[in-house]
């Protein structure tokens, strides 16, 4: 619908091939567009790595310190290892299947709002299983409320810091990354100490108490502000404002007979928000920039673009198609060459008028739209054998991943040594895999480097680690063991969204990226059971790791072929191609 004598119309063209979202203004032929800010690559955003460093060490001290209750929930419960190790799998399934979610719940209402949302989450879960009466209350609150906060302010601390940086996205990120290893050194010992004072009731209270400090690390996620790019006569109101005020917000007139709404502006400053209002006595034909300041005064919009609005067309943090990758963006031809062209092309608007239909009815009670979900989960993918062998070897790897995080105190246990020694074993994991994660993100970085057959090797060099872990019947060779299963595994968690961007392209990283944290999901919750499974038939825990071992070894060997497929496909597109001209100009020669 257009308005009438010569307002400002939305076009109905579709989005540009940059991405961007189009005004188009008939009486003076400019063009307004939805453009990315230029991220400040410090100041400020030292302050949000900070905080999302923060968060990684209390949110992954405390789930990677499982292992420790491991014990105690035995001897309290009652159960079977396998009930133990589903509880503290089931944890970090939901913690990394939580990822589509939070990744919708964070478009609509931005990081700062749901990391402290999912602080207060996983605080509150862990403060209920205090007074669970039995293992299966426990899988409700400590796996699926407390994971389900923990993945909540995860996602957000990793969106932020991609989101202030570009040209330092790398060393940011991989600042914040590191505290997931330094808080599995803190608190795998503190635990053990926590729980020899207090018991698991007492400790699981002061854990969430410390938790709930994740709330004012994510205050500091103070948003970017989005803006509009319009024509040569706004440039210059443009840079002053973003000089000022750090936020511009682009409003259009509209027709005198439209409704007022003085409605607060509650959303995020992600978005481009747009809002009617009638003018009094003033002329319908003309457009403004307003500061923030004036916007609460004075919103206007047509139909058309009120419409389009309130469908969710918005700018929120998943709007760029490369929030996460985490390695340097030098790594990409278009950002060397031509950075405003890459960032205009990184924007994702969503203005699908059917985007409320259907979907998550819980999400549409919330005010959040379905597309962000749709496109974490585009299952197209699913037909692609590349990502299809990428997702089944993420699985593996997550089966893997968990067992010693879950298992390998009381495997220490069992083969005599103290539980203070057992305990001190995480705390070799987590640092060694902070080491792990720095090395090879380092090494991803050079260009003379496959990162493919870098990823792949490291796996299987993991895996073959855990299956000769058998030979390990002391502390020093346990050490050992936990030293180099860390430093490997460091691997999978640095470059796994740097392969799929390798692999599938930068315009498939969010899509295929959000499978990918389903099926790693599905992963933890398998393992740590399965291996307590084993155990409890055998009695000895060499068989469990050894199962970790060869799902880790597989997880890597099986991606060797994928060049291959590459190559095979290059061949059959070229064919194709040759195949074309000969078969047009025979059928021109017939006619």
């Amino acid at each position: 619908m257009e308005t009438k004598m010569g307002h400002d119309t939305l076009s109905d063209k579709p989005l540009d091939p940059n991405g961007t979202a189009t005004i188009d203004n008939k009486a003076d032929s400019q063009t307004e567009e939805l453009v990315l800010n230029k991220p400040p690559d410090g100041g400020w955003g030292w302050m949000v790595v900070f905080g999302s460093f923060m968060i990684h060490v209390i949110a992954d001290g405390v789930a990677y310190s499982f292992g420790i209750y491991v014990e105690s929930f035995l001897d309290h419960f009652e159960a079977s290892r396998s009930e133990v190790g589903f509880l503290g799998s089931l944890m970090l399934g939901v913690t990394w299947g939580t990822g589509p979610i939070a990744s919708s719940l964070t478009n609509k209402f931005g990081c700062r709002a749901v990391a402290i949302v999912g602080s207060i989450v996983a605080a509150f879960g862990l403060i209920i299983s205090r007074f669970a009466p039995n293992i299966y209350f426990m899988y409700f609150s400590f796996g699926i409320v407390t994971g389900f906060g923990l993945g909540m302010a995860y996602l957000p601390a990793i969106v932020a810091v991609s989101f202030y940086f570009e040209k330092r996205r790398s060393l940011a990120t991989g600042i914040a990354v590191c505290g997931s290893g330094v808080g599995t050194f803190i608190f795998a010992p503190l635990t053990e100490i926590l729980l020899e004072e207090y018991g698991w009731q007492g400790t699981v209270l002061i854990e969430a108490a410390i938790l709930l400090n994740c709330m004012l690390c994510g205050a500091v996620f103070r948003p970017l502000p989005v803006v509009t790019s319009s024509g040569k006569q706004n440039a210059d109101d443009a840079e002053r404002g973003s000089e000022t005020l750090g936020k511009l917000k682009f409003v259009v007139n509209v027709n005198e007979n439209e409704e007022s709404a003085n409605k607060p502006l509650t959303s995020s400053s992600w978005s481009l928000m747009v809002r009617k209002q009638e003018l009094n006595g003033m002329n319908a034909n003309r457009k403004l920039f307003c500061s923030d300041t004036q916007l609460a005064k004075k919103r206007f919009a047509d139909k058309r673009y009120n419409k389009i609005a309130d469908k969710d067309t918005s700018l929120g943090p998943m709007a760029r198609k490369d929030i996460f990758y985490t390695a340097s963006l030098h790594n990409i031809p278009l950002f060397n060459t031509d950075e405003s062209e890459y960032r205009r092309s990184m924007v994702n608007v969503n203005t699908d008028t059917d985007s409320r239909k259907g979907g998550c009815r819980l999400l549409q009670m919330l005010g959040c739209s379905n597309e962000t979900l749709k496109e974490t989960m585009d299952c197209h993918l699913m037909a692609d054998v590349i990502f299809q062998l990428f997702a089944i070897s993420n699985l593996l790897t997550s089966i893997g991943l968990c067992v010693p995080y879950v298992f390998l105190p009381d495997r220490a246990t069992d083969l005599g040594m103290k539980k203070s020694e057992g305990a001190f074993l995480i705390s070799i994991v987590g640092i060694s895999n902070t080491v792990g994660r720095i090395v090879f993100g380092f090494l991803a970085d050079f260009k003379c480097i496959n990162r493919l057959m870098l990823y792949n090797t490291v796996l299987v060099l993991c895996g073959a680690c855990s299956l000769l872990s058998a030979l390990c019947f002391n502390y020093p060779l346990m050490s050992a063991y936990a030293a180099s299963f860390g430093l490997f595994i460091g691997v999978y968690i640095c470059l796994t969204p740097v392969v799929l961007v390798d692999l599938l392209g930068l315009e498939n990283l969010s899509n295929s990226f959000g499978l990918v944290l389903l099926y790693q999901g599905i992963g933890a919750v398998v393992g740590p059971p399965m291996a307590g499974a084993v155990y409890d038939k055998t009695k000895d825990y060499n068989n469990s790791f050894y199962l970790m071992g060869i799902c880790v070894a597989i997880s890597g060997a099986m991606l060797y072929p994928i060049p291959c497929i590459q190559r095979y496909r290059r061949r059959k597109n070229k064919g194709n191609l040759l195949t074309e001209p000969s078969s047009t100009a025979t059928t021109t020669t017939s006619a």
